[in-house]
């Protein structure tokens, strides 16, 4: 009985609970309400780094009160297996407007510094395509080339040709040695195939046309001869009697840049446009005697040096001129200082190799 009744009261008067079961209850809640903060704080947190760095998906809620704020549109995520073989495809700029061919000639107006063979090179096509078409202001001559001038840049290799009373299209393409049929198939001359009538002042193209270039400009031809070296037919040229100081027949660079600044060597430019700035020195190719110390027409201020074995070498455009005619010069020597005066549209070394006469290639033997 007094068992019973023990057993009773141990039920209805439960013991005191231990200290582990309430520090276990205060550790659960401080979790819970740490991890309702995060989520509480990690929305709007987001939002104001989101706002200040311009994320693209802030986008701007007006509340029901009238208060406007920002909210973060969340984006789907979507896992993307790349597969190790793929193909490559590098962009395009020019799908959507495609580069063609011109058809039809455009104007250029000369800059300071433009040459004809970097003119050429521009719109892709040969530099003799140039004076082809535009002698009227060039005569021919590359370095007639001024600022402001207007030039006619063809579509095409070969000559822009204004067609005159009693031009056939047999006696033009004779004239310029192509085929009737290059004239007649050239988009840009629309002719009428079955018709081909020109009337005279039309520009018609010539592609792959051809005519002799006036190089009546250039400096006469100088002949070696005898111990002296040279005979001259070009005014203000000296007699260096028996002065004699031969070259080794090899020449170096006359100047400190080893490149070009202008045209090439061609074959209406019969020399190389050499980088040199303004006061600029310039060196003697090879030894030799200066036969010409002065100005010479479109070349301006020039040196020439006959070096007494067959070669001579020129040097225009020179700012100013160190030495007089007559004297000896040795390889490597300043002989004066790079310019702009003459023909020059830009400061550059214009030089030539000639031999017996012959204008020869100066990079075959520059070193």
């Amino acid at each position: 009985m007094d068992q019973e009744i023990n057993k009773e009261q141990k039920q209805t008067n439960p013991e005191p609970r231990g200290w582990q079961f309430w520090v276990s209850w205060i550790v659960t809640g401080v979790l819970v309400a740490l991890l309702i903060s995060i989520l509480y704080w990690q929305p709007i947190l987001a939002r104001e780094l989101d706002a200040k760095n311009g994320d693209p998906r802030s986008i701007q809620v007006e509340s029901s009160a009238g208060v406007s704020y920002e909210a973060l549109a969340n984006m789907p995520y979507f896992e993307v297996v790349v597969d190790e073989v793929f193909l490559e495809r590098n962009t395009d700029t020019q799908t959507i407007a495609p580069t063609r061919p011109r058809s039809e000639p455009i104007k250029y107006t000369v800059q300071s510094g433009d040459a004809v063979f970097s003119i050429a090179n521009k719109y892709n096509i040969s530099p003799e395509t140039v004076l082809f078409s535009n002698y009227d202001v060039l005569q021919d001559d590359p370095h007639s080339l001024r600022p402001d001038q207007e030039l006619i840049i063809p579509p095409t290799d070969g000559i822009l040709y204004e067609w005159e009373e009693g031009d056939t299209l047999e006696s033009v393409a004779l004239e310029f040695s192509v085929e009737v049929e290059d004239i007649l198939n050239w988009t840009g001359n629309e002719l009428d195939l079955t018709n081909p009538e020109i009337e005279p002042g039309k520009l018609v193209m010539i592609p792959g046309g051809k005519r002799e270039l006036n190089q009546s400009f250039y400096i006469r031809t100088i002949y070696a001869e005898g111990k002296s070296g040279v005979y001259t037919t070009i005014g203000g040229a000296c007699d260096v009697g028996e002065v004699y100081n031969p070259g080794a027949g090899y020449f170096i660079w006359p100047a400190d840049n080893h490149y070009l600044s202008g045209n090439d060597f061609w074959s209406g430019h019969l020399g190389i446009d050499i980088a040199a700035g303004t006061g600029a020195p310039i060196y003697a190719a090879d030894s030799g005697v200066i036969v010409f110390s002065g100005w010479y027409s479109s070349y301006g201020n020039m040196i020439m040096i006959d070096h007494q074995n067959g070669y001579h070498t020129v040097y225009a455009h020179l700012n100013s001129i160190n030495l007089s005619c007559g004297t000896i010069v040795y390889q490597g020597q300043i002989i004066g200082n790079a310019g702009s005066t003459g023909n020059s549209t830009g400061p550059h070394l214009h030089f030539e190799i000639r031999y017996m006469g012959a204008f020869v290639n100066p990079w075959d033997y520059l070193y």
